[in-house]
């Protein structure tokens, strides 16, 4: 049950932070500036994106391994006793 709400959570944050994402895109291909400016600014924000969800995805992958090596010792104890 905790993993159904676990994962209820990290899509509606994976839906979050993909629409604003797109959002922010449309809005800066939209401004009122130059081409050159616009993608100037695109390249910027995109690299800090990049930056970002490189970050956040080496965090979610830690997480995983340590829940995984959680299991594994939990399931080592419970066949071994």
């Amino acid at each position: 049950m905790e993993y159904d709400h676990e994962a209820q959570v990290l899509n509606f944050l994976s839906g979050l932070v993909l629409g604003a994402v797109i959002g922010a895109g449309v809005a800066m291909l939209t401004a009122p500036q130059s081409g050159r400016r616009t993608r100037r600014r695109i390249r910027k924000v995109a690299g800090d994106i990049r930056h970002t969800a490189t970050d956040r995805w080496d965090d979610l992958a830690d997480d995983v391994k340590v829940r995984v090596d959680d299991a594994i010792d939990g399931a080592r104890k419970k066949f071994v006793s």
